[in-house]
This record gives structure tokens, C-alpha cells and sequence, in this order.
């Protein structure tokens, strides 16, 4: 938390509004896009969704994956506190839905579902998205697939196993315009979820990644990201780092406050 805290400051001093950025694409994103205010009908959509599992008690088996894609850790847990854990929080629920809202991606792919939160908030911004996301807990499964269906998120299909072993034949059958990258918070992982990542996208798709101030391996791996030859432009708005791959951009690196 502290690690955070310190690079929240940093961040501040480091960022800029849209008078600091001299990109139209960019400058359209910031002011069309971030600094617009969210529809109530939307907003109110996720948060009946999220009160759903916030109320729900029911405890069940979870396995998290280590870098590698092999279980480390079985856990007995509340579904409430699975949501507290690894839900999208508000915050970031409220930017993700706005960012899909604007850039309107069809083919998309979440790495990482959890009990289908962040899903939830994508298909509520775009409902003619067809999503494809990928989760390696069974029971965490079944959580998101009642979920879809309690909030009639059609054209959501997920896929059960573990990443190292799915993720590659996913990329490998189509192209997807929007990658979210939200789950093993580790350099390795994330590097490795990347370079799978973009054999499946095309000039105008576009990457988030959750968490890239969750901790120093984190920010390495972003480092890391920012310099690959394909990235031309980054957004770090701190609770989520973007990455397009448009060529016709000069490659540039933002820090925006949001």
C-alpha cells in the first residue's frame, strides 16, 4: 500500500490535463472520453450488478495461478469478499465503462475474469461487444456465468483453463480490438500476456492493463511495454495503463490525470 501511496504522488507531479498534450487522438480521448461525466443509465447498471455479489455469502473453493499458470493457493472464500479482492473497484469500473463507451471495440478479449465484474462493466458500455474471457478457477466460473446471465449480458463466452495453455490458441483464431489485461499482477506473467497478446490485433486495436502501480514488478513490466517497437502510444492515467498501436502515431508517452 505504501509502494502505491508514494508512486500516487509521484504520479501527480509527473501528470498533465489536455493542455499538456499536443496529440489530436490523444487530446480527444481526454476531453471526449475521461473528462466526460458517465450516463446514470450505465453507471446505475453496474452498480445493481455489483450489489448482486456484494450480497452474496456463499463461500467457495478458489485456486490462484503463480507466474506460470500452476496452482499455488487454494482459498475458502466469501463470494462478497472475492468481489472486495479481485472486483473492479468503482473508480475503475466507472473509467473502463467510459473508455469502451468511446472507442466502441466489437471483438474484445479479458484476460482474467474473476466472478465477471470488469466483464459486466465492458459489455454494459458496448452491449454489441462479443467478449471472450479467460479464468482458470471452476468455481469462480460458474459465479461469473450466473452473473451474465442474472444481467442478460449476452455474446460472453469463457473460457475455462489456465492461461499459458488457452491464451495463445484464443489469439490464434481472430483478431481482437480491445485486450484487457487483468490478472497475475507480476512481471513475468504480464510480459509474457503482452508478447501473446499482440500476435492478435491489428493497426487500431487497443490494450488496457489493470493494476501497473500495484507494485515494482508492475512498473517494470510497464517500462517494458512502453519501449516494445509495435507500442506507439501509452496513456498511464495510473489506475490503468493504455496502449495503442496506431502507426500513422509518433510514438509518445502520457501521464494524465483522470
Amino acid at each position: 500500500m505504501l509502494f502505491r501511496q508514494k508512486k500516487y504522488i509521484q504520479f501527480l507531479l509527473k501528470a498533465t490535463n489536455q493542455h499538456g498534450v499536443h496529440s489530436p487522438f490523444v487530446f480527444l480521448l481526454v476531453t471526449k472520453c475521461f473528462y466526460v461525466k458517465l450516463e446514470n443509465t450505465l453507471w446505475n447498471k453496474f452498480l445493481n450488478a455489483k450489489s448482486s455479489t456484494a450480497k452474496n455469502h456463499h463461500k467457495i473453493k478458489t485456486l490462484n495461478f503463480d507466474s506460470t499458470s500452476n496452482v499455488f493457493e487454494k482459498k475458502l472464500l466469501k463470494i462478497s469478499e472475492l468481489g472486495k479482492l479481485e472486483g473492479i473497484s468503482n473508480k475503475n469500473a466507472k473509467l473502463l465503462i467510459k473508455i469502451i463507451q468511446y472507442l466502441k471495440p466489437k471483438n474484445i478479449l479479458e484476460i482474467g475474469t474473476s466472478i465477471g465484474l470488469g466483464t459486466t462493466a465492458i459489455k454494459i458500455a458496448n452491449k454489441n461487444s462479443s467478449i471472450t474471457t479467460i479464468e482458470g478457477c471452476p468455481e469462480k466460473i460458474k459465479i461469473a456465468r450466473a452473473l451474465f446471465l442474472e444481467n442478460k449480458l449476452n455474446a460472453s463466452e469463457i473460457i475455462a483453463g489456465n492461461f499459458s495453455e488457452t491464451l495463445l490458441t484464443t489469439v490464434q483464431k481472430k483478431q481482437f480490438d480491445f485486450i484487457y489485461f487483468d490478472s497475475n499482477p507480476t512481471k513475468e506473467a504480464t510480459l509474457a500476456f503482452f508478447k501473446i497478446g499482440i500476435q492478435g490485433i491489428h493497426n487500431d486495436s487497443f490494450f488496457i492493463f489493470n493494476s501497473i502501480y500495484k507494485n515494482a514488478e508492475m512498473q517494470a513490466a510497464w517500462s517494458q511495454i512502453k519501449k516494445h517497437p509495435k507500442v506507439r502510444v501509452t496513456i498511464d492515467i495510473f489506475y490503468f495503463g493504455i496502449v495503442f498501436f496506431r502507426k500513422e502515431q509518433a510514438k509518445e508517452n502520457f501521464k494524465i490525470r483522470v
